[in-house]
């Protein structure tokens, strides 16, 4: 899988699980080409606003998300940096 489909397939599931009001995914594996760990996992930033997160830490809100990305947590998504906001953030 490459990473424009790794971004649509995060896309995906971030919308179907979160319903997001916005949602930017950026690639930002170019800054860590050759990291032998990376097993041909992108590294990428998300930033995501949802009702989803309302009344949650930061911890919780990125625990959800790690949830909705687990499975390709091992094999498409090497390193994931994330700001979850709610609407009134």
């Amino acid at each position: 899988m490459n990473n424009e489909e790794r971004i649509a397939l995060i896309k995906h599931k971030l919308t179907e699980e979160l319903n997001p009001e916005s949602l930017l995914i950026e690639d930002d594996s170019h800054k860590h080409a050759g990291h032998t760990s990376a097993r041909g996992g992108g590294h990428f930033n998300v930033s995501i606003v949802s009702h989803a997160f309302e009344n949650l830490s930061t911890l919780k809100r990125h625990r959800m998300i790690y949830k909705v990305l687990e499975e390709d947590m091992i094999n498409e998504i090497h390193a994931l940096s994330i700001k979850a906001k709610t609407p009134f953030e």
